[in-house]
């Protein structure tokens, strides 16, 4: 029928529902994108790593419910271990998986073995675990320069078996390297990779620059310091707040650093200007401070780890940038999870992580106001307990200088009192070390003990024993405040889930309606002839 013979107001509805489809198309694309978008790293972010030389790791499932309780959103592995990727299915945990040095010349020998480590470990969970990035090797020119000119075969052959499995574009492909090959670091601007490995860097950043792929370097402004004592301050490694007399200033630039790691993210950027790359973004793969060490080793205290972590967090997610590039924050993986306590000596080696292998925190991280990362900055709830595994006779020394010199109130364990049973020195000792912690007003230092006590999240009190930080809440601070804003990207997802939704039950209502009237509008004319 041709649309002449229709009658005014049927060409006006036609119309209508016409361009109501062809908008609510346009609003579901739009809706589509921004889910996509939502999925998509954007913003600079603190992941952490995961290394694995732990006595009684927790198994996979419990170990990312775990990571999920403590809002980490963005994980590193050092392998691709099976159990813990199917355990992130799901879960919208972003992974880097690794290839270990010792598959290199298996890899970068093989396309075939590329693909199957490819299909194996990345087809077989991709897009239930969403693994953002592959990270071949780790700092192999530096710790196995034997195996160098096997990394960028391995790199392309890997590549390639992406490519073949459609995946390029979704994940990422690169290589982390030490600090160490990069050369007259300070003041940046002079930096340059170290010549004897360019027949590799070059090659590198030029792959880097064409898949978009990010340049992986580990930066430890601890070993800076103490490689450089005297000459660096502490202050400037633990970001904290300086005079500006004590600003690095690079002599070329005038650009003043007021924190170490940030000199060492723009000595990256220059080192790779001078060899003409400027479109390849720095992804920090490992940073942090080790809170124990041996007696060369002063420096590695819980404090300064506290302060070193609590601050870089602050600093990413405050998106400050660098000196050189204000406008790009670099993202950092926290190096690392838990105290891997089968590492060999030095002390420091085993006492990176932010938690032991119980899961309860090595100290608590003071990143109020930062976003949602890393539950565990629960300051205002926070108790010192004895560590599992201490022998009576060094508990009952510590209690003996609780009560005594460290002036910790004990009334409460005394026979008769509410805390003193269970009789036994754990109980009477976790009372005590408690009772000193909160009145050094938390800091981490006050509950040691020498090596005998943790700070924990979880509540001591039992019965009617109340442990005095529970004694020092108040009933705001009970107050349990139930809010419908979303706080975080996941409150957005959830909002466009609803608005689409809606939108979508909307549409098809009107458009149901419409079709009706339409069909209607349609038939009258033909019952007037």
């Amino acid at each position: 029928m041709a649309l002449s013979k229709l009658p005014l107001y049927s060409v006006f509805f036609f119309f209508l529902y016409t361009s109501l489809s062809i908008s609510s198309q346009a609003l579901s694309s739009k809706i589509a994108v921004a889910q996509i978008k939502d999925q998509q790293d954007n913003e600079p972010f603190v992941g952490i790593n995961m290394g694995e030389d732990v006595s009684n790791l927790m198994p996979a499932t419990e170990l990312v419910s775990f990571l999920q309780f403590q809002k980490v959103t963005h994980i590193k592995l050092y392998d691709a271990d099976p159990d813990i990727l199917k355990a992130l299915a799901k879960t919208k945990i972003r992974v880097i998986i690794s290839v270990p040095n010792n598959q290199l010349l298996a890899i970068g020998s093989s396309n075939t073995t590329a693909a199957s480590w490819i299909g194996k470990n990345v087809v077989a969970y991709y897009p239930q675990t969403v693994i953002t990035a592959i990270a071949v090797g780790d700092e192999v020119l530096t710790t196995v320069p034997s195996s160098a000119p096997l990394l960028m075969p391995a790199i392309e052959s890997l590549y390639s078996a992406l490519v073949a499995a459609n995946l390029h574009n979704q994940i990422k492909i690169s290589t982390p390297h030490s600090a160490s090959i990069i050369l007259d670091p300070f003041p940046p601007s002079q930096s340059f990779f170290n010549q004897s490995w360019i027949s590799v860097i070059q090659p590198l950043l030029q792959f880097l620059s064409k898949t978009g792929s990010p340049l992986m370097m580990n930066f430890y402004p601890y070993y800076v310091f103490m490689q450089n004592k005297g000459v660096v301050p502490l202050d400037n490694s633990l970001f904290k707040p300086l005079k500006p007399s004590q600003e690095m200033v690079d002599p070329n630039t005038l650009l003043h650093y007021t924190n170490v790691l940030d000199a060492m993210v723009d000595a990256a950027y220059f080192s790779m200007r001078s060899m003409n790359f400027t479109d390849v973004v720095v992804l920090v793969t490992e940073s942090g401070w080790p809170s124990k060490g041996d007696s060369k080793e002063p420096y590695a205290t819980i404090d300064n780890a506290d302060t070193y972590n609590s601050n870089l967090i602050k600093h990413v997610l405050d998106r400050s940038g660098t000196p050189l590039h204000p406008e790009i924050t670099s993202s950092v993986y926290l190096y690392e999870l838990f105290n891997e306590d089968l590492r060999s000596p030095p002390v420091s080696e085993a006492n990176w992580g932010l938690f032991y292998a119980n899961s309860t925190p090595v100290y608590l991280l003071h990143v109020s106001g930062s976003g949602t990362f890393l539950a565990n900055d629960t300051t205002n709830r926070t108790y010192c307990i004895v560590m599992d595994g201490v022998d009576s006779k060094t508990l009952q020394a510590a209690l003996d200088w609780a009560c005594g010199p460290g002036r910790a109130n004990c009334s409460e364990i005394q026979p008769g009192e509410n805390c003193f049973q269970p009789n036994n020195v754990k109980n009477h000792a976790s009372y005590a070390f408690d009772s000193y912690y909160q009145k050094q007003g938390r800091a981490a230092s006050s509950c040691d003990f020498k090596g005998v006590a943790m700070i924990t999240t979880t509540d001591p009190s039992h019965g009617s024993c109340i442990f005095p930080g529970s004694k020092k809440i108040t009933n705001e601070a009970r107050t349990v405040v139930n809010t419908t804003s979303p706080s975080n990207g996941a409150g957005g997802s959830r909002l466009i889930s609803f608005y689409s939704s809606r939108i979508s039950a909307v549409d098809k209502a009107l458009k149901t309606f419409l079709t009706i009237i339409f069909s209607i509008l349609l038939y009258i004319p033909f019952m007037m002839f």
